[in-house]
């Protein structure tokens, strides 16, 4: 579901390990295109697309004999799409989501998304880990891993999407999943910034070292395993995301760090950079869940974030105000040994 970059990522994989695959999307322009000429007209569209990929607008086509369904639409807008759907997909079929970031509306994960629009009946697992959709479809060799309750799931979807160039790996810690997914787009942004203001290879590496340390105080607040954040999913998702030059998320921060607007980096792309909902969202979840007083000198680099995309201050504001932060350790948890 969903025919996006990440999308006709998955499709591809599936494809090529034989697996007759139907690709849901919303223009019959699309579906034409990918099964006439197996090309997205607007993504990716100097790839060629596995032969074994088959894309409609029907939902019921799609989804009504699936015997796995995998959910790439965009976060913020995949409970609106889910409720459009939802009595197209069989009561017991697993849903795998690639989808990654925290809804502006109700604060919620995918997970909670998913649970709430499709019920807790069926088992759900989550994708993720440093995985440029380019790359995966080009064959260039991948790692991910994937989280589930049911570690059953997670081990059958594993073997039947892991080949030489892409390996999944398991865990059952789907908070750990979500949070990394989430934090490393607006750690993106971040490293964007800076790379766009000038700062150098020294500022770019303790930006991003220090938004991993965010990502890990967060991670714990919400139950996650230290190594989970230390994973794939985390640290290595950010890894990709901050440094890689496909990174969507990368690109708007640096454009922003150039002095372009909000407005005009998204009047001139089509593609989403969910780090910019995710960054206030998931300010207002730190307010609405964590304890502490001044939350905001436990997350510095994820409330700078935030002001800048909401106009309250400028890049450059935000660079001055971490150098200028009152003295402390750096690892609050050391407090405690």
């Amino acid at each position: 579901m969903g025919g996006g970059n990440f999308g006709l990522a998955l499709s591809t994989v599936c494809a090529r390990q034989g697996i007759p695959t139907t690709l849901l999307v919303r223009s019959e322009e699309v579906a034409e295109a990918i099964n006439k000429q197996h090309r997205h007209p607007r993504y990716m569209s100097d790839l060629e697309l596995p032969t074994k990929i088959r894309a409609t607008t029907d939902p019921e086509v799609a989804l009504s004999d699936a015997t796995y369904i995998i959910h790439a639409v965009p976060c913020q807008y995949s409970r609106e799409f889910l409720k459009s759907v939802k009595k197209y997909i069989p009561p017991n079929t697993p849903v795998l989501s690639a989808s990654k970031g925290i809804e502006t509306s109700s604060l919620g994960f995918m997970a909670d998304i998913l649970k709430e629009e499709l019920g807790e009946e069926r088992s759900y697992a989550f994708l993720s880990g440093p995985s440029f959709a380019r790359e995966i479809c080009q064959g260039v060799v991948t790692a991910v891993v994937i989280a589930s309750e049911d570690l059953l799931l997670a081990k059958d979807l594993a073997e039947l999407l892991s080949n030489d160039n892409f390996r999944v790996f398991t865990t059952k810690d789907v908070v750990g999943v979500e949070i990394g997914g989430a934090v490393k787009n607006v750690i993106a942004l971040a490293a964007g910034m800076c790379e766009g203001l000038g700062l150098g290879t020294n500022a770019m590496s303790g930006l991003v070292t220090r938004g991993c340390g965010e990502m890990r105080r967060l991670g714990l607040t919400f139950g996650a395993r230290p190594s989970t954040i230390a994973g794939l999913s985390g640290v290595g998702d950010t890894f990709g995301t901050c440094f890689g030059p496909l990174s969507r998320n990368r690109k708007f921060g640096f454009r922003l760090g150039q002095g372009e607007t909000m407005d005009e980096i998204r009047e001139s792309t089509t593609e989403v950079a969910e780090g910019v909902d995710t960054s206030i969202a998931l300010v207002n979840l730190i307010k609405t869940k964590c304890k502490g007083y001044r939350l905001d000198l436990k997350y510095p680099i994820l409330f700078g974030v935030a002001d800048i995309l909401q106009g309250n201050q400028t890049p450059e504001d935000g660079v001055k105000g971490l150098m200028n932060m009152p003295f402390y350790m750096e690892s609050f948890d050391e407090r405690s040994w």
